[in-house]
């Protein structure tokens, strides 16, 4: 469908109805005419997050899902369950666009945005499923020439969120990191920006070809969750590098419990008298995805210094300021076929996003899997 010729777009929809029902469907939509700072960007590749998949798929039994509508315009509907219904008030009834992040080329520019007709950008701002997207300049990253809308697709949310991780640790006076889920798009990118900056990484992977993935790219402290020797590994790891700050993908289970303890017990290694409070040292565990999405345990067996919180990108850069936001863009922009590369395993059309066996598929997030949508693929 051309913009040009019909002024429409088709764009993916996520509703949670009152009577307890998610459905996904395409929806048609107006592309206005862009405003003076704007752009109207030809979608052409965008990542599907696991931040995505919270507000395209909410709590809705997947088990249960139906296939409808037409090949052309496929329409998904599953039951959520009452239990979850309170959680998804807010969304109720309303048609959400969804897609975080994504990049494409620019067809039409507003009278102070001609400098980036015809460029291919990457941007940020939500409701990128969808064939074209009206965008502000500020949204908008140049990638350099060369680069395709794939290779920039994920040029914010992983690379960004990276960055912060080691910006973090700075700010907060630690001097080495913990990574969890270590093998994942993120988690490459993260390896590579500790390595050229030599920076102190204890990279927790959860099955062996994992680990060998991160030694092939130089990582030096691997820790194999499947390993009957996790634990001791772990704490090795922590006292070697003196990891006080860990960043943790996984969320629900005992993980980040797991790895206070290591830190706690690296600690205790060198200290000169025992205190039933545990050791003075402070340990931190930022909490930012939710791969396991039960409850998060903590055994308590790491003395009293010590929190457990979340941590959002968004936050993180309006607290670091503009400037250094934008210095970390264009880093990003610069070495986007390096150390912020990323591997997709299928490209989908928006309506193949909606086959039930794909969504099974990219619902699974599993660590080294990751889906790009194409919301022009095939016109």
């Amino acid at each position: 469908m051309a913009i040009e010729n019909s002024g429409k777009g088709l764009q993916l929809h996520s509703l949670i109805k009152s009577s307890g029902e998610l459905e996904l469907s395409l929806v048609e939509v107006d592309v206005p005419e862009p405003g003076p700072d704007e752009v109207v960007i030809r979608v052409e590749a965008s990542p599907i997050n696991p931040s995505d998949l919270g507000l395209l798929l909410g709590p809705a039994d997947l088990g249960a899902a139906r296939a409808g509508g037409t090949k052309d315009r496929p329409v998904v509907t599953a039951p959520v369950p009452e239990r979850f219904m309170r959680a998804v008030a807010a969304r109720l009834d309303q048609s959400m666009p969804v897609g975080n992040e994504g990049a494409g080329v620019v067809i039409k520019a507003g009278s102070d945005a001609q400098h980036l007709m015809g460029k291919t950008v990457a941007a940020l701002g939500g409701s990128m499923y969808a064939q074209y997207r009206l965008a502000k300049v500020a949204e908008c990253l140049v990638l350099p020439e060369g680069t395709t809308p794939a290779e920039g697709a994920s040029a914010f949310v992983n690379p960004l969120t990276a960055l912060a991780m080691v910006e973090t640790m700075r700010m907060e006076g630690h001097k080495a990191l913990v990574h969890t889920a270590a093998a994942s798009n993120l988690g490459q990118m993260l390896n590579k920006i500790c390595l050229n900056e030599g920076v102190d990484l204890v990279n927790i992977v959860r099955r062996p070809e994992q680990a060998e993935l991160l030694r092939g790219l130089g990582a030096k402290y691997i820790v194999d969750q499947s390993s009957p020797t996790f634990m001791s590994d772990l704490v090795e790891a922590v006292a070697e590098t003196g990891a006080t700050l860990a960043f943790d993908a996984i969320g629900g289970g005992r993980l980040a419990g797991q790895i206070l303890t290591a830190m706690e017990q690296a600690a205790n290694r060198n200290a000169s008298s025992y205190s039933r409070y545990g050791s003075n040292t402070y340990k931190q565990v930022y909490i930012y995805g939710g791969l396991d999405t039960g409850p998060t345990e903590l055994n308590r067996a790491f003395g009293f210094a010590w929190g457990v919180g979340g941590f959002l990108l968004t936050p993180f850069l309006g607290k670091i300021g503009p400037q250094r936001a934008q210095e970390l863009r264009q880093k990003v922009a610069d070495e986007i076929k390096t150390t912020f590369a990323s591997h997709y395993t299928a490209e989908i059309s928006l309506a193949e996003a909606l086959n039930l066996d794909t969504i099974a598929a990219y619902n699974k997030k599993t660590t080294g899997e990751k889906y790009l949508i194409n919301p022009n693929k095939g016109l």
